[in-house]
């Protein structure tokens, strides 16, 4: 198969085959890039691998292109970007190498090799696929495990063969591959090969090696994924879930006692976590990628603390009161351990956690404008994905209940935002602040303030008194009075 027509396309292929010539490197196109393009997905990461400096290489085509280069002379690379703009490819050139490792480490040993050498040590046959840049079979493709095959037939396979050591080997010289391979197989719908998902399942035990980091940063990318629960049931089958998130597997189990069962708190969690995924095809919802996964990462949370929170009532069968309020309180620690930022994208899964039985509990009740105010009270911005959680988190198999659950959500999201339109109370701060009742009252920082704080938030929240400084003032002096408070000035609104 035969490229040449596709890479012309950008002048960048044509620069790197020219300056490879001139300095007398064979340069090819490896890795993800190739796979992408037979997949017909769009990439603009590109890595160059040549025959001798990938660094030299790099910085000719630099200067032919008049951009800046990259480089890191410890790890024999280089990269440079093809321009400044969004459009811009990114391109990496490395020196043909092979890697081993030692059994303790995650640093490989490296030595020049041949672009046979180069992929050999590539993870998987879909990505040691490369396209030659020399002038003589430019856009020809190199593919000598058979990874064009493995694509049609929707397969994950490491490349080496069982003479060569096979996947355990691929798997001991970088564990991480074990997660790499389940990502893509989540990504891009495909099967794990029997013997390389045979390897992932003897050698577990070795992900322990691999950075926090790393394995968060696969394990994310396996959260985006079209449908994120086929990577983390393979996660599991493989026994890598109860190595990097075993809260994750305490929520799997049913327990009975007089005949009454709970749901597999495991596979609903994964089935809220697809619903959330799939959201957008059925209501034509506009993603934003950069909070889509932390919203993803609040359907995995949201039932976390639920096996810590099982009690048996013989009465009502199975309860799980307070778990998300211990799983709100569990959020920082995870998010620590698994190395993710302790920032507004934390306090945002927190948020939804602790809150995401609210809009549930007003479904079933007569909804009063009180509750309505409280919700939008605390929910402030987040009230969208508070409600795409609560949706998400109907997976009842009886089609009737789920759509009733779903028009009341409808009539709750209405009353929600006319209540909005009407008191701006998203977010709202009352006018009355801590520093104007210790002046009013003369009084010092104090419990005594912080509880007239309160009584005038939830008048506010009660409806008994709008959020304006001509009605709240007056009540704050009333209240004030009740408490024995003697105002010592008194502001005009």
């Amino acid at each position: 198969m035969n490229f040449s027509e596709t890479l012309h396309k950008n002048p960048v292929f044509d620069t790197i085959a020219r300056e490879a010539d001139e300095l007398g490197l064979r340069a090819y196109v490896i890795g993800g890039f190739v796979r992408d393009l037979v997949l017909g997905r769009p990439s603009k990461d590109i890595d160059i691998v040549c025959i001798g400096s990938g660094i030299a290489l790099a910085e000719a085509v630099g200067k032919a292109l008049h951009t800046n280069v990259s480089v890191f002379p410890n790890f024999g690379t280089a990269m440079l970007r093809t321009s400044q703009s969004e459009d811009a490819w990114e391109v990496e050139f490395v020196g043909a190498r092979k890697e081993s490792y030692r059994s303790e480490s995650r640093k490989p040993i490296v030595e020049d090799g041949t672009l046979e050498d180069d992929q050999n040590r590539r993870d998987f046959t879909i990505n040691a696929m490369g396209i030659s840049l020399a002038v003589t079979d430019f856009g020809e493709l190199i593919d000598p495990f058979d990874g064009l095959k493995d694509i049609k037939r929707k397969l994950i396979r490491t490349p080496l063969g069982r003479i060569h050591g096979g996947p355990d080997l691929t798997f001991s010289d970088d564990p991480l591959r074990m997660m790499r391979a389940i990502r893509f197989a989540s990504q891009l719908g495909f099967d794990i090969e029997p013997d390389t998902f045979d390897a992932i399942m003897r050698m577990n035990e070795r992900i322990t090696i691999v950075s926090r980091e790393r394995v968060t940063d696969e394990l994310n990318k396996i959260i985006l994924s079209p449908t994120p629960s086929y990577g983390f049931k393979l996660l599991y089958h493989a026994g890598l879930l109860e190595r990097i998130f075993p809260e994750l597997i305490a929520l799997k189990g049913v327990e009975t006692i007089e005949g009454k069962g709970h749901k597999d708190n495991f596979y609903h969690t994964l089935q809220v976590l697809d619903n959330v995924a799939n959201r957008a095809k059925s209501t034509h919802e506009v993603i934003d990628p950069e909070n889509e996964l932390w919203l993803r990462w609040a359907a995995l949370l949201h039932d976390i603390a639920k096996p810590a929170t099982k009690r048996f009532d013989p009465k009502v069968g199975w309860t799980f009161h307070g778990h998300e309020d211990m799983g709100a309180r569990w959020v920082p620690g995870i998010f620590r351990t698994m190395k993710l930022p302790l920032n507004e994208h934390m306090r945002f899964v927190q948020k939804l956690v602790r809150l995401h039985l609210r809009p549930i509990a007003l479904t079933k009740e007569q909804i009063t404008d009180s509750a309505l105010r409280r919700l939008l009270f605390e929910a402030g911005d987040d009230l969208e994905g508070l409600m795409a959680l609560c949706r998400a988190d109907i997976t009842s198999k009886n089609y009737e209940k789920v759509q009733k659950h779903l028009r009341n959500f409808d009539r709750v999201e209405r009353k929600l935002h006319d209540l909005e339109e009407r008191d701006k109370l998203r977010n709202f701060q009352p006018v009355i602040t801590g520093e104007l009742i210790m002046e009013t009252f003369g009084l010092p920082p104090s419990k005594e303030v912080g509880e007239l704080k309160t009584v005038l938030r939830e008048a506010i929240l009660d409806g008994l008194v709008p959020n304006s400084f001509d009605i709240a003032y007056p009540f704050l002096l009333e209240e004030g009075r009740k408490r024995g408070l003697t105002p010592k000035t008194v502001k005009n609104g």
